[in-house]
């Protein structure tokens, strides 16, 4: 497999991911820590890093909307517990 091929495979599953997430709502972010080791915010963190890097100019809310599908806020409105 070529360079190529696998970033665009590896980008294809971390959306597949952040959907999963998305529609996965009952799943707490607690939940995820304590199962996983990492959350939503973790991967809002690392997605935020890895744009820092590339000199992006990217704020972690935007990051986390990213990650979450909607404006953390308004997420937490919704689905929280």
């Amino acid at each position: 497999m070529n360079q190529q091929t696998q970033i665009e495979l590896e980008a294809a599953a971390f959306r597949r991911l952040t959907a999963h997430l998305q529609e996965r709502t009952d799943v707490q972010n607690i939940d995820l820590m304590n199962l996983a080791g990492f959350c939503r915010n973790c991967l809002s963190k690392w997605y935020l890093a890895e744009a820092e890097q590339k000199g992006l100019d990217l704020t972690y809310d935007q990051a986390r909307e990213s990650i979450y599908g909607m404006p953390y806020q308004e997420w937490k409105d919704k689905h929280q517990i």
